[in-house]
């Protein structure tokens, strides 16, 4: 396994190489962001799988940690502090790979995308 997929959070430098990486199938993992639909409409960064809203974390959690057991998930947010908590809880219900963007989409610097 890749040593960034190893760790609990990764920078948004760390982020990008893994984004590369997945687009040549180097690497395999689950980006959710988990802000708000307004936000991830201003801008998100692309290669995002899933938008999840925090608003609504009770409706789809059981769901995604179903769904990423045996996955590497990789949160990310705004700033990380939501990612973070998301991140707690799943690790708390047993999740056994979810990672949180450090810094969040305000110190990314690669490619972001607009619109839903």
């Amino acid at each position: 396994m890749h040593p960034l997929l190893q760790k609990s959070t990764v920078s948004s430098e760390e982020l990008e190489e893994l984004l590369k990486d997945r687009d040549t199938n180097k690497v395999e993992f689950v980006l959710v962001d988990v802000r708000e639909e307004m936000e991830y409409g201003m801008g998100h960064i692309k290669g995002v799988d899933f938008l999840k809203p925090t608003s609504s974390f009770h409706t789809w959690t059981q769901e995604l940690l179903e769904q990423t057991r045996e996955k590497v998930l990789i949160l990310t947010c705004r700033t990380d502090n939501r990612s973070g908590q998301v991140q707690a809880i799943f690790k708390s219900n047993g999740h056994p790979r979810v990672i949180n963007h450090s810094g969040g989409i305000v110190s990314y610097r690669g490619e972001i995308e607009k619109g839903l």
